[in-house]
C-alpha cells in the first residue's frame, strides 16, 4: 500500500465525523460535502508524516475551511438557511453528534444568527468537545476570547442575551481605555489593564505599523504581554478609534472611507481588560458583527 492509499484509508475513517462537523458549521449538506472534499485536497497536498493525531488535524482543517465559507457567505449577505435543507443521509450525523435533542432545523436556524467565529467556537466546543486552546488558532483568537465566543453563542442558542448591565459596564471600561489612550495618560491606562494583559495583532496590522513607523505609528509585535508594555503601545494613540459593539461585546474600530479598516476586540475579566486583539485582515473583519456607536 502506497502513501496515498494509506492517507485515503485514514481519511475515509474520519469522513463521517468530518461531514458532521461541516454540516453543523454550514447547515447545508452540499456545502458540507464541498468542505470535506476541500479538506481531502489539503490533506493530499500536505506533508503529514509528523502529525501525531491525524483525526485532530483533519478536524482543524475542515473547521478552518468552514469558517472561510461562513465568512464568504456573510460578506456576500446571503440569505439564512432554507428551511428545506436536508441533512446528510444515513442517519450518521445524529449518531456522531450524540445530540438527538438538539438536531433538526430549529437549531440550525438559531446557528444562522451567529457570527461565523461564534458558530465555529460553539460547534467545536459544545458539540465536539474541542478545547479552547485547540479552537483559538482556528478562529484567530486567544483561548479566552474563543471561550467568550462560545459563551455568547450558547446564550443565543438558549434564547438569552448577556445582561445589559454587563455590556454597559464593559463599554464604560473600553471608553475609559480609549480616553486614556488619546490623552497619553500612562497611569490611567495601567488602571484599566490587567497586569497580565495580552495584546495580539494580526499580520497585516504588524506590517502596517512597521510601514508607518516614521509617521509615529507604534511598533507592533504579533504578541505583547504585561500592562506596562501594552500601555506604552497605546499611549497617545486611539485618536481616531470609535467605540463599537463587536460580536455582542464592547470594542472599538478605526474606519476610513466609511469602511471598518481595523477592529479592537477586547477580552474583559472582572473589571480589567485582560486581552486586546487588533484585527485588520479583510476576511476576518468581514466575519465580525460590528455596530458602531
Amino acid at each position: 500500500m502506497d502513501d496515498n492509499d494509506w492517507l485515503a484509508g485514514r481519511f475515509d475513517e474520519s469522513r463521517t465525523h468530518l461531514e458532521a462537523v461541516a454540516y453543523r458549521m454550514l447547515g447545508s449538506a452540499s456545502e458540507a460535502e464541498d468542505a470535506v472534499q476541500e479538506t481531502w485536497l489539503k490533506l493530499s497536498r500536505s506533508d503529514t508524516r509528523d502529525v501525531g493525531n491525524l483525526g485532530g488535524w483533519l478536524t482543524t482543517v475542515v473547521a478552518r475551511v468552514c469558517l472561510d465559507m461562513l465568512r464568504t457567505r456573510r460578506s456576500r449577505r446571503e440569505e439564512p438557511l432554507d428551511s428545506k435543507a436536508e441533512t446528510p443521509g444515513g442517519g450518521r450525523l445524529e449518531d456522531d453528534l450524540a445530540l438527538a435533542d438538539a438536531t433538526g432545523q430549529a437549531l440550525l436556524v438559531v446557528l444562522e444568527t451567529l457570527a461565523p467565529a461564534e458558530r465555529v467556537a460553539f460547534v467545536l466546543h459544545d458539540m465536539f468537545d474541542l478545547s479552547f486552546e485547540d479552537i483559538a488558532p482556528i478562529v484567530d483568537r486567544t483561548p479566552d476570547a474563543a471561550r467568550q465566543l462560545a459563551s455568547r453563542a450558547r446564550r443565543r442558542v438558549r434564547g438569552a442575551e448577556a445582561p445589559a448591565t454587563d455590556l454597559a459596564r464593559h463599554r464604560q471600561l473600553v471608553n475609559a481605555f480609549l480616553a486614556a489612550s488619546r490623552d497619553g495618560d500612562f497611569e490611567r491606562l495601567l488602571a484599566v489593564l490587567s497586569p497580565e494583559v495580552v495584546l495580539r495583532a494580526d499580520d497585516p496590522a504588524v506590517r502596517m505599523a512597521a510601514a508607518r513607523r516614521r509617521h509615529g505609528a507604534p511598533l507592533l509585535a504579533a504578541e505583547a504581554r504585561g500592562a506596562a508594555v501594552v500601555a506604552e503601545a497605546f499611549k497617545g494613540r486611539a485618536t481616531a478609534a470609535l467605540p463599537a459593539v463587536i460580536d455582542g461585546e464592547a470594542g472599538a474600530v478605526w474606519t476610513a472611507g466609511g469602511q471598518v479598516r481595523a477592529a479592537f476586540v477586547f477580552t474583559i475579566r472582572g473589571d480589567k481588560i485582560a486581552g486586546i486583539e487588533i484585527v485588520t485582515d479583510p476576511g476576518h473583519l468581514a466575519g465580525l458583527d460590528v455596530k458602531i456607536d
